[in-house]
């Protein structure tokens, strides 16, 4: 049996990239952990086969899809960003 597909190890993975995103300063490896999260879930309940190729793409779907609705839901809101439409040394 190979490691990816114990079910705890995608879950430990999840664990783990959720405390790194308490050093990181954005919602990058959140989503990635939600990602590994899905695909130790799935697991678990045996609706993904041992195909390590199926469990990627989940994990890749997974994340995009995490960090897409992060990014709605935390992201830049309006009026965070200043433009800028003269210069300082413009008389």
């Amino acid at each position: 049996m190979d490691i990816w597909q114990i079910w705890w190890v995608w879950l430990v993975a999840a664990a783990l990239l959720g405390i790194l995103e308490i050093v990181l300063p954005s919602f990058m490896a959140l989503g990635f952990g939600l990602g590994a999260a899905l695909v130790g879930l799935l697991v678990a309940l045996g609706v993904l086969g041992g195909n390590l190729a199926i469990m990627i793409l989940v994990f890749a779907v997974g994340s995009l899809a995490a960090w897409i609705g992060l990014r709605k839901w935390a992201g830049i809101r309006q009026g965070q960003v200043k433009v800028w439409d003269r210069d300082i040394n413009e008389n």
